[in-house]
């Protein structure tokens, strides 16, 4: 098993491209060079705990990120695997199911197969070498920057654009409100039957 150059760095990269939470999966691809060149995180059911599902998932997101090697004569490519979960740093036999996928769905996409690290409360480590670090942890995702929408603009019909605003309408004098016949009447100095009523001051 070809073993990482610089974990720390490599962990590094990898949780800052997908701040991976307890239960998440992270699979990546590095060429010779030892660089990134595909990865892809996920989450698995608890129910699925078998290796045989870790193959299929691990396969799956390979398919989709990145082609496979399957007609050169000798794998140039590695595929890693890093596993986010909670309890100690101690090997669990779901670490053994999902180190056992990562040879199975690498060797079906003409990869090699690479290292298998943890991230745990304790920090990350690289099992099969011994190699970990404090930091990054399961944890550390908490600290990523928070991206939230505080502004969208309004959605146009499909083919259409955006129009200039229209000028606001001239404002109408307000309307007197609706009074009583006899209201009226009263006010130009009309009786009810028709006799006008003339007004005078009083002295």
């Amino acid at each position: 098993m070809p073993l990482l150059r610089a974990p720390r760095e490599f962990v590094t990269e990898l949780h800052q491209r997908h701040l991976p939470q307890p239960g998440t999966t992270v699979v990546a691809v590095l060429d010779a060079g030892n660089r990134v060149v595909a990865s892809a995180s996920f989450g698995v059911r608890a129910q699925f705990d078998d290796g045989w599902d870790h193959r299929n998932a691990l396969l799956g997101h390979l398919r989709r990120v990145t082609p496979h090697d399957l007609k050169r004569p000798s794998p140039s490519r590695t595929a890693v695997l890093l596993r986010c979960r909670e309890g100690g740093p101690d090997w669990t036999e779901q670490d053994g199911a999902w180190m056992w996928a990562l040879r199975a769905a690498a060797e079906l996409h003409g990869l090699r197969c690479g290292s298998y690290l943890t991230l745990t409360p304790a920090g990350w480590q690289s099992l099969g070498d011994g190699r970990r670090g404090r930091n990054p942890h399961s944890g550390s995702w908490t600290l990523g920057p928070i991206h939230t929408v505080t502004e969208l603009p309004p959605r146009l019909p499909r083919g259409a654009s955006a129009a200039a605003p229209e000028a606001p309408l001239p404002q109408q004098p307000p309307i007197a409100p609706v009074t009583s016949l006899s209201a009226v009447r009263a006010l130009e100095g009309v009786h009810e039957d028709g006799r006008t009523v003339r007004r005078t001051a009083a002295r």
